[in-house]
């Protein structure tokens, strides 16, 4: 039906004083003698437009409830602080979809944990009115961000025959219902869809250093399983994965793609999303527009692993978790790092191998590889990327010593055969990344249909 995004007519001169149609669900709705007030909402917008009801003499006026969808026409006059309402008669307002009373949304100040239990109906509130605005605009600055720099976007497969982290956290793809007639794993796998035993894909970036042994500079984007058994408000089983991959790229080159990256997709939300960002400034993390701003402001700091570990220990803090060179960094530590000693974003590099994924390039020193992770003030971790190893002897050395079963690495290794060249890359899960720009606490709330432990729906 032919109407007017709410949008453009709260942000546009261009309606004042002309009649137009919009629709949307009714957000909060007022009666009086003789005018009604009604703010209507189409997910276009944070801002709600009043629609003002002169009901004059009608006996027919039915007051709208909270949570009906209407169409509306009338005109567009100006009102109160500089916004724009819709003057409408009762004649002009039509309902498209009825509500009981029984809706869930008729109050304000429900809690997160209350509208992670109807998902389908937590998009009609502010809060994930703004969400979603947020996670669409840094979606699309993440393409064009890639797209200008010459990267061709890849589509990695989902369903997958090998692990990509060699960790063996994955959900189980097979069309074999429950049996007792297969008498070994062997036999039960022979008889399944592809005659292997096959799993959805923990990341693209196995497949994407493939395509960019071909075409230089590729970055996937889409979602990624990982079955861990973790309840943590910052882990979920199904999320979103950006990863670039560079051909002819060392480490040096990994780093300054990614801080360029993270710069240029914050600022793009800072321009697009101003309202938005003022509404979780204000509800959600006082000072989060002050902070995003102070982020990109400066040039990310850099330290290795080992730094790292002996600024921690003489820090003379009290870690929950003890600091010793060859332990995994915890939040507690990558926080320390950004906030108080460099008080910024930096980047902390060469891990010792043992704590790193075997495709991780080997440093000259036997002990460490060339990683890196972003630690960011208020998260901690948030890209984790490496120079990968080229060299076939190496990495088939590292597989080994994980007793990997190089049969399932087939292909990953012949790109150490043929044409072998530097290259790196990072992944970026992209709900921490809106997390971090929306000071959203919990990764529940800022995918459509969170997907965790014992929970599905």
């Amino acid at each position: 039906m032919k109407h007017i995004d709410i949008k453009d007519i709260i942000t546009s001169e261009s309606y004042a004083g002309k009649q137009v149609t919009v629709c949307g669900w009714v957000r909060t709705s007022r009666n009086s003698k003789s005018v009604a007030f009604v703010e209507l909402n189409d997910g276009t917008s944070l801002k709600n437009i009043q629609i003002v009801i002169e009901k004059g003499d009608s006996a027919d006026y039915k007051e709208p409830r909270v949570g009906m969808s209407l169409k509306v026409t009338g005109n567009v006059v100006a009102g109160r602080n500089n916004t724009f309402e819709i003057n409408a008669l009762p004649g002009d307002i039509e309902v498209l979809g009825e509500c009981p009373t029984d809706y869930p949304l008729q109050k304000k100040g429900h809690t997160l944990e209350f509208l992670r239990s109807m998902p389908h109906l937590r998009s009609r509130t502010n809060t994930f009115n703004a969400v979603w605005r947020v996670r669409s605009v840094l979606a699309a600055a993440l393409h064009s961000y890639f797209q200008s720099h010459n990267y061709v976007y890849i589509n990695t497969p989902l369903i997958t025959g090998s692990d990509c982290e060699g960790a063996g956290e994955m959900f189980q793809v097979t069309t074999n219902g429950f049996t007792t007639e297969y008498k070994t794993e062997e036999e039960y796998y022979a008889n399944d869809f592809f005659g292997k035993r096959a799993g959805l894909s923990v990341s693209g970036q196995l497949e994407g250093e493939m395509a960019a042994t071909a075409m230089g500079k590729i970055y996937t984007f889409g979602p990624s399983f990982r079955a861990e058994n973790s309840n943590t408000p910052k882990h979920l089983a199904e999320f979103w994965h950006i990863e670039p991959e560079v051909a002819f790229a060392e480490l040096d080159d990994v780093i300054e793609i990614a801080e360029d990256m993270l710069k240029h997709v914050i600022r793009d939300l800072l321009d697009k999303c101003p309202d938005e960002v003022a509404f979780f400034d204000a509800h959600f993390e006082k000072g989060l527009k002050a902070r995003l701003e102070e982020l990109i402001s400066h040039d990310f700091g850099r330290v290795t692993y080992t730094e790292a570990i002996k600024l921690l220990q003489e820090s003379g803090e009290n870690f929950v978790y003890p600091v010793e060179w060859g332990c995994d960094l915890q939040t507690e530590h990558e926080r320390y790092i950004s906030e108080k000693v460099f008080k910024k974003a930096v980047f902390v590099t060469d891990y010792p191998k043992e704590i790193k994924s075997f495709y991780m390039k080997q440093n000259p020193d036997g002990k460490t590889v060339a990683a890196v992770d972003l630690l960011v003030p208020g998260v901690g971790e948030i890209i984790g990327g490496s120079e990968r190893e080229a060299d076939y002897d190496k990495l088939v050395a590292a597989m080994n010593e994980r007793n990997m079963n190089l049969d399932l690495y087939s292909d990953y290794l012949d790109l150490r055969k043929y044409g072998s060249v530097p290259h790196g890359g990072f992944g970026l899960g992209f709900e921490r990344l809106i997390m971090y720009t929306t000071g959203m606490a919990n990764i529940r709330d800022v995918i459509l249909y969170p997907r965790t432990v014992g929970s599905i729906r």
